[in-house]
């Protein structure tokens, strides 16, 4: 069907359906803030351990056109991406706590330059070479491998039979942070220390699987 407004002609086919019984979601199940698996290469200590974690917000920015009336938003060019975080349980030899702190002081190396450099060749899961190379100051080699200070990780959303359903896939992960552990002989319950964990990455994709 088809009819006129202000001259313009208007094909009503063309239009999207606005009836209730049109739109409504095929799939009417809810998501558990408890069913997601964490998986990440550098760290396979604490991603066992993991107990809670987040898909980060993003933020678009917007630039504003001004006029005698209103100024008028437009949107940005640019995405701002949220910290991911993790939550996990310190296990009893501090292993998976030592894992994270290895790869924060690799990067600072807040003693001397070999901390950075023994990470890469031995520590790293994703080790490079940097052994070997020429150390005259008149030599000029190719750049300094940096694949392996990062990490590629992967949250992924079960559903509530445990069938993964959803893949948020980050690329180049590094830790920013890392908190402090608290013991206290004075509490009557044990209750496990938990630690958490800051990453900025370069970019994060949502996949339907």
């Amino acid at each position: 069907m088809s009819f006129f407004v202000s001259g313009t002609l208007i094909n009503t086919s063309m239009t999207t359906s606005t009836s209730p019984l049109n739109r409504q979601p095929s799939k009417l199940d809810y998501t558990s803030p408890t069913q997601f698996r964490f998986l990440i290469n550098q760290l396979p200590k604490v991603e066992y351990f993991t107990v809670a974690a987040n898909i980060p917000g993003i933020t678009l920015g917007s630039a504003t056109y001004a006029t005698p009336l209103k100024d008028i938003p437009y949107p940005g060019e640019k995405l701002t991406y949220d910290d991911l975080t993790l939550t996990f349980i310190v296990d009893e030899n501090l292993e998976n706590y030592i894992e994270i702190h290895t790869w924060l002081t690799a990067i600072g190396f807040p003693k001397d330059r070999s901390q950075f450099r023994e990470f890469r060749s031995e520590t790293s899961n994703v080790k490079t070479s940097t052994f070997g190379e020429s150390t005259d100051i008149g030599d000029v080699g190719a750049s300094t491998p940096e694949r392996a200070m990062y990490s590629d990780a992967i949250m992924t959303i079960l559903s509530n039979k445990n069938n993964p359903v959803v893949e948020c896939r980050f690329a180049d992960v590094f830790p920013i942070s890392l908190s402090g552990l608290t013991y206290n002989q004075n509490i009557t319950d044990v209750d496990y220390l938990t630690a958490e964990v800051t990453f900025k990455y370069q970019i994060y994709e949502i996949k339907t699987l």
